[in-house]
This record gives structure tokens, sequence and C-alpha cells, in this order.
């Protein structure tokens, strides 16, 4: 069939089309239909399939995350019990506000107790933190090698977390020495004051 055959077509004589027109005329007829079902509805159900997949595939994720979290619930309580523990043994090792004076008395004793003069004992203004508070005490001690080594010893020793920091050392009369240093001691924050702390940065201005 040439071109010219083609043009020569009336649809009003299909019935009298040849047999090999009236294939290829089908088949032209069924590629269209087929076309035009997939722009004006099977492309946008295929993207809503895509999409479904794509929400599937999320929800599993999230469901194995969940199902991994509901399996080991009682090793997650465990631990946090154990973290619990932990922090309130750390905890523990932190004076209240009433007790920071026992705490920097007991400081004094130690260099006291081993024969070592305070030429200065000053508690600085503390430093606040989220929940807790540093105070360090600038200290200058006079006395022997061994006795001040062992007054750190027994600071290092004391049942709260006392730390020694700056710590300048140089030789003095008759063969003792006089030490400079920073003595942090540290304390939680009581209920009142965290409460108070954070009623003090709502109402700073942003």
């Amino acid at each position: 069939m040439t071109l010219d055959d083609i043009n020569k077509l009336d649809l009003k004589t299909l019935a009298d089309w040849p047999l090999p027109t009236k294939l290829v005329a089908l088949a032209l007829l069924c590629v269209a239909i087929i076309g035009a079902g997939w722009w004006f509805d099977w492309r946008s159900g295929m993207e809503t399939l895509d999409a479904a997949k794509q929400k599937e595939t999320e929800l599993r994720s999230v469901f194995t995350t969940k199902k991994n979290q509901a399996i080991n619930l009682e090793a997650y309580k465990k631990q946090l019990a154990d973290i619990g523990q932990a922090f309130g043994a750390l905890l523990k090792q932190l004076p209240n506000k009433q007790e920071m004076d026992a705490l920097i008395t007991d400081v004094n004793q130690a260099g006291l107790g081993r024969g070592l003069q305070f030429d200065l004992f000053r508690p600085e203004a503390e430093t606040v933190s989220e929940f807790y508070a540093e105070t360090p005490i600038r200290v200058k001690v006079t006395g022997g090698y061994h006795d001040i080594a062992a007054f750190v010893s027994d600071v290092s020793k004391l049942p709260r977390i006392v730390t020694l920091q700056d710590i300048s050392m140089e030789p003095a009369k008759d063969g003792v020495l006089n030490m400079d240093a920073t003595v942090k001691t540290y304390r939680y924050l009581d209920d009142d004051e965290v409460i108070a702390r954070k009623q003090k940065a709502k109402e700073q201005p942003k």
C-alpha cells in the first residue's frame, strides 16, 4: 500500500477496505487508545503507586526501628537505671549549699594537719553552670616539700570532688617552700536554684 492509497481511504467505506489495511488501522487505533489511557489515567495512577511504595518503605523502616526498641526495652530500662545509679553516686560527691562551709573547712584542716602555714586562704566568687556551681579558693601555704605533697594527697582523697589547679612553687627561707594554688570545689544546685535559674533565663530578652 502506497501513501497515495492511504490518502484515498474513506472512513465511510471502512467495510470495503482491504484486510491488510483494516489490520493496520486496527493496530493504530489500539496504540492510540493505549497512549490516551496512559496519558489521561494510568500515568497519575503510576505516580500514586510510586508514592505509595515510597511511603510503605518509610513505614517499614519506622516499624523496624520501633520493633527493635520494643525488643530491647528491658535492656534500655536497665541501662537507664544503671545511669541513674552512676549519676547518683557522682552527685553524692558534690556537696549542697549547706555543706560547702564544711568542705572548705576540710581543705583548711588538711593543710593544718600537715603542719603547713596558710599565708592566704581566700574563697573567690563561684561560677554557676546549669546543674552545679564551682567555687575557687586561692591558697598560699608554706611548709616542707613532703608536707606539701602530703597535703595535696590528702585533698585528692577527700570524699568530695576537689581539684588543685594553677600550682606554682618556689623556695623560701630555711629550706621550706611556698606553694600558690587554686583549690576548686564543686556543689550541685538545689532544686530552688535550678528553678530560679531557668526562670531567669526565660525572662532575659532574646
